[in-house]
């Protein structure tokens, strides 16, 4: 069952942000396991010397670690979005 949005999906709400972001790092993660799986299933089967199978993983690895630590490390899900008027303060 998809997630349900419970008001109009608005990419400068943060709630929806957060959300729209995490799911879109769960696709990565799914993509990722699929393909290197297979890859690796393949290499194991067909016993190929397939060295950039290696760099392939590691690389790709690399990539999901710093998306993940901008997930949930970095990324400002405030509800800020515009800077404050001069006005203000």
């Amino acid at each position: 069952m998809p997630p349900r949005w419970s008001r109009k999906p608005d990419r400068k709400d943060p709630d929806y942000r957060k959300l729209d972001d995490r799911m879109n790092f769960a696709v990565h993660v799914a993509a990722f396991a699929c393909i290197n799986s297979g890859v690796w299933f393949f290499r194991i089967i067909q016993k190929a010397n397939w060295n950039w199978a290696i760099w392939l993983t590691l690389g790709w690895l690399t990539v999901l670690v710093i998306h993940a630590l901008f997930i949930f490390a970095i990324a400002d899900y405030s509800g800020s979005t515009t800077p404050p008027s001069p006005n203000e303060g």
